[in-house]
């Protein structure tokens, strides 16, 4: 639950505090994180090797799945005090998510694609239509700016190439300004060029908003980019 609205507004964006999971009762836990905090418009890099549990900590921190011990709040949510249903509401109302494979509907248009956030979530589809007018102007807006241009919105995503998809996937997270951005994996299947400028526009995009960023990667090389560096391994407790 929001514990008040001073801490909803001015504590941490993402809060992680004894927290213990694993995927099998008898087996050893895949993470144990005695403390991880991040704060609002900061932007993480969160490094480690495949298998070391980057994409199970990125589904605790939006609810999809929830923890054997210990609490994780977002924006001063405590996401273990909510439904199921609750937490697919709040993480809809207040995370953007780009998957390492995009996770785009194959049979909708860029534009539709991009549009699903606001067709689901009545909080994002006000703020995108405060900032633009109306949430259509809020998607042609994003993908303009990450270089895509009107000609192609009609397009289904399965005819676009994976940089085009990649750039889509980001502009159906930004939509309506969620307070948090979690990114998995989101630049492998790029180049070097391409990941630099992919990153950037990122950055740019979520600091225009007031954003957070986290950003996970086993690339270390990119780590540079962003205000804070967390390799998981120091922060995962040894068992």
């Amino acid at each position: 639950m929001v514990t008040s609205m001073q801490d909803a507004d001015t504590g941490p964006a993402l809060c992680f505090s004894d927290v213990l999971f694993h995927w099998q009762a008898r087996q050893p836990p895949c993470l144990h994180i005695a403390d991880l905090r991040i704060n609002r418009g900061e932007s993480v890099f969160l490094y480690g090797p495949s298998g070391s549990g980057k994409s199970t900590l990125l589904s605790l921190a939006g609810g999809i799945i929830t923890p054997q011990r210990g609490q994780i709040t977002v924006l001063g949510t405590d996401l273990g005090a909510l439904s199921g249903a609750a937490r697919d509401r709040f993480r809809v109302d207040h995370a953007g998510f780009i998957f390492q494979q995009f996770n785009l509907i194959p049979y909708l248009s860029m534009l539709d694609n991009v549009l699903l956030p606001c067709r689901l979530s009545p909080r994002r589809r006000q703020r995108a239509s405060e900032a633009h007018g109306n949430p259509h102007a809020a998607a042609a807006a994003l993908l303009h700016t990450l270089g895509l241009d009107a000609g192609l919105h009609q397009r289904t995503v399965t005819g676009l190439s994976i940089g085009q998809q990649q750039r889509v996937a980001a502009a159906r997270a930004l939509i309506g300004q969620p307070e948090i951005i979690i990114a998995d994996e989101p630049t492998s299947a790029l180049d070097a060029d391409r990941q630099k400028d992919f990153i950037a526009l990122i950055l740019q995009q979520c600091a225009s908003h007031g954003s957070s960023l986290l950003f996970v990667s086993h690339d270390h090389r990119l780590a540079s980019h962003f205000t804070r560096e967390l390799d998981l391994q120091s922060i995962k407790e040894q068992h």
